[in-house]
């Protein structure tokens, strides 16, 4: 299993960013997808959960309406649309699948919001 995050950056508030997360040696479409973020000092915290058909999302309160997660199962891609950005949205982001109960992550990438 791979996962490869990419589009993190600097962004000021009020601004968008879009997250890509490319999967590899897995049956992509078959596998419910997840963003996570995690800020120094705390734990990691779930984001956004997107079902393996993509019929069925959710997301953290914190960033509900804000937030966009999609997938493209032509491309063994998951997004994440990230519109209306605070500073406290700064952080790393991770994409993650759990496959035969074992829990895989990208390296992450990283989001700062800041002015």
């Amino acid at each position: 299993v791979q996962l490869v995050e990419s589009g993190g950056g600097l962004v000021q508030p009020g601004g968008s960013l879009r997250l890509s997360c490319a999967a590899s040696g897995f049956p992509f479409s078959s596998y419910n997808m997840r963003w996570y973020r995690q800020v120094p000092g705390k734990e990691r915290e779930w984001v956004a959960f997107i079902s393996a058909a993509g019929g069925s999302r959710n997301y953290a309160e914190s960033v509900k309406g804000r937030f966009t997660i999609s997938r493209d199962n032509t491309k063994n891609t998951v997004y994440l649309q990230m519109n209306s950005l605070k500073p406290e949205d700064t952080g790393v982001y991770y994409c993650n699948v759990v496959r035969r109960g074992s829990d895989y992550w990208g390296q992450g990438a990283q989001v700062t919001v800041s002015s």
